[in-house]
């Protein structure tokens, strides 16, 4: 709504007949001290009401987190108790021989890489370290006496050693987690894991979360905020600094008081603390303020303390209060100039052009807004187009990239079929000239025995042709296909290579008719038979295994071959299109990208898996041809 402010500048004031003192001295002074104080209870509610809010929603994320810490510190717990099973262990501290003690280096160097754990060591009752996971590194705790250390004194004792200390060979924190071993009722040992917990400091960061954990010294162990590590949050006595010291439990630092510029408790375990603003994070102010809610650890005199910045919460709080305290003003303001007639007259007429020109502004823009809703529309339908036109062309592509693949594969075995059709014609040649000169002899039964030869070769180049007619015909998406026909047609075309190999076949399938074009079906065979006997040229005893089997209501063929492998740079190409790792002229890196596609394109997979035991294992999944079909049982 418009008011024209040269008609209020214009009205009489509506107050004449008060004294003008009391309208110019009074009022004003009055409206104005009435806004501080509303603005300052708006202030005041929204703030109250805010830190309630953050404190509920900041208590689950404390549980979250806390939970979170509590896991973390209590998985490895089971793993110093473990060493008691390992009889290497008992007999390194019955005998520390260099022997004993080798072998108990080694065990433990595998545990802690099994458990990424920071380190794994042990101890004779004096306190000195026989055996240790890192007794390859320059810093190992090899030999060192560690016996004025809390958690050897409690383990040697027969309890739980939990210690969060830094180490005094390198100087890195860590938590230490003692088991006393015992023999026969007796402390014989002490087996210590050294865990790092900065990857919950980690997390924090990534979260932008700040938090930190102390312990039962209240030192600030973990932070998510580095400055504030390794600082105490209650004053420290000179004893206890004296203890600290002695046992070096944090090294050489000097564990001074993170002290608050304010603190205001709300609740238990609730306080609002200000400290000085970190010129890293906040450079325009002076101080900062958090919402601090604390909760101790469970199996620990730890205690975990999530901060809650206040800023932005003090922010919304002095709007809401600027708020109020201006809708007093306006409220004041329109109750004044509702004691004066013109100035409302003025008003009305002004909120009547004012609703006029709002009426017309939007009009104009609906009607421009219905243009841009049309514009777009068309261009979607263009775009919808386009796609559809982009999607027939990729279509129409994939099947000329099949068909090419299927025509590369067919140029790799002209040379083979080449050689299978030449053995049969020098065979007839030799036969028709041996039968022509019989029938001249009159030798009829030798000549009808040559004549039943030529047919059965001629038979045989039939054979040999149809497969390579058939595997070059273009498939279509949708069909059946036999299985154990596929097999038997990929065989024969790829009877070339195999019959120079001792290949041992294993077939473990049955007869399955499979949602797939056979034609397709039989090119995917040829490729993945093919790319296996390649695999296994330098094999003595090539083995190849087709083995099926039902899963999730498909049918999965594992082609499996004894052969070199696939190195691990390779795996991560194996689909790409024109990826091989054959020489130019062997392959034209089309096969598997294939083979894949075809197998996708009737609902089905094809996957690599690579055995333990050497070798290589394509496993094509696609599913069966009648969906009522039962997996055997």
């Amino acid at each position: 709504m418009k008011c024209d402010p040269t008609l209020y500048r214009a009205a009489p004031p509506s107050l004449a007949v008060k004294p003008r003192l009391i309208r110019h001295l009074f009022l004003p002074p009055l409206v104005i001290l009435l806004m501080i104080g509303l603005g300052y209870v708006g202030f005041w509610i929204s703030e109250h009401n805010g830190i309630r809010t953050l404190s509920e929603n900041g208590q689950r994320q404390l549980e979250l987190h806390a939970r979170a810490v509590e896991s973390e510190i209590s998985k490895y717990t089971y793993l110093p108790s473990l060493l008691e099973l390992e009889s290497s262990v008992s007999e390194l501290l019955a005998d520390p021989s260099p022997e004993h003690r080798q072998t108990v280096n080694q065990y433990l160097e595998g545990l802690n890489r099994r458990s990424r754990s920071r380190a794994i060591y042990v101890m004779d009752t004096t306190g000195r370290v026989l055996a240790t996971s890192n007794w390859r590194d320059v810093d190992s705790y090899l030999g060192e006496d560690l016996s004025f250390r809390a958690y050897y004194q409690n383990a040697v004792r027969g309890q739980p050693g939990r210690f969060y200390g830094i180490g005094s060979t390198n100087g890195e924190p860590g938590y230490y987690l003692a088991h006393g071993l015992e023999e026969q009722g007796k402390i014989i040992g002490v087996a210590v894991v050294k865990v790092r917990l900065e990857a919950l400091e980690e997390r924090w960061q990534r979260a932008r979360l700040e938090a930190f954990v102390s312990d039962e010294n209240g030192i600030i162990i973990l932070s998510s905020d580095p400055a504030r590590r390794l600082k105490s949050v209650r004053p420290l006595s000179d004893d206890t600094k004296e203890r600290l010291a002695r046992s070096l439990q944090y090294y050489w630092f000097p564990l001074n008081e993170l002290e608050p510029l304010a603190r205001e408790r709300l609740a238990e375990g609730v306080e609002k603390l200000t400290f000085p603003a970190n010129t890293e994070l906040v450079s325009d102010e002076q101080a900062i303020s958090y919402l601090s809610q604390t909760r101790p650890l469970s199996d620990t005199p730890w205690n975990f303390t999530l901060l809650t910045p206040l800023q932005d919460l003090r922010r919304e709080a002095i709007n809401q209060g600027i708020l109020v305290a201006v809708a007093f003003a306006l409220v004041a303001f329109l109750l004044i100039a509702w004691n004066e007639r013109r100035k409302v007259i003025a008003t009305r007429l002004a909120a009547r052009e004012a609703l006029q020109e709002a009426n017309s502004q939007l009009e104009r823009r609906i009607t421009e807004r219905t243009a841009d809703l049309r514009a777009s529309n068309e261009r979607l339908k263009g775009q919808i187009r386009e796609r559809r036109q982009a999607e027939e062309t990729l279509r129409r592509a994939q099947d000329e990239l099949v068909q090419a693949g299927k025509l590369a594969a067919i140029g790799q075995m002209s040379t083979s079929i080449a050689h299978e059709l030449n053995q049969p014609l020098a065979a007839l040649r030799t036969l028709s000239g041996n039968t022509v000169r019989f029938l001249e002899r009159g030798a009829l039964d030798t000549a009808s025995a040559n004549l039943k030869t030529i047919n059965e070769l001629i038979d045989r180049m039939g054979r040999i042709t149809a497969s390579l007619r058939s595997f070059a015909r273009r498939g279509d998406d949708q069909g059946q296909a036999s299985l154990d026909k596929a097999v038997d047609a990929a065989l024969q075309i790829l009877n070339a290579r195999i019959e120079p190999l001792p290949l041992q076949l294993h077939r473990d399938f049955i007869e399955q008719t499979l949602q797939i074009d056979q034609t397709r079906l039989e090119q995917i065979l040829v490729n993945l038979i093919g790319n296996a006997l390649d695999a296994m040229q330098a094999q003595p005893a090539p083995q190849l295994w087709l083995e099926g089997e039902f899963s999730d209501g498909k049918y999965r063929l594992r082609v499996r071959d004894n052969g070199h492998g696939i190195d691990a740079e390779a795996r991560k190409h194996l689909f790409e299109p024109f990826f091989t790792t054959k020489p130019g002229e062997q392959g034209l890196g089309l096969g598997l990208t294939l083979s894949a596609s075809l197998a996708a394109a009737t609902g089905g997979s094809l996957g690599v898996e690579h055995p333990a035991s050497g070798g290589t294992a394509f496993v094509l999944s696609l599913p069966l041809a009648s969906p009522t079909q039962a997996e055997p049982i």
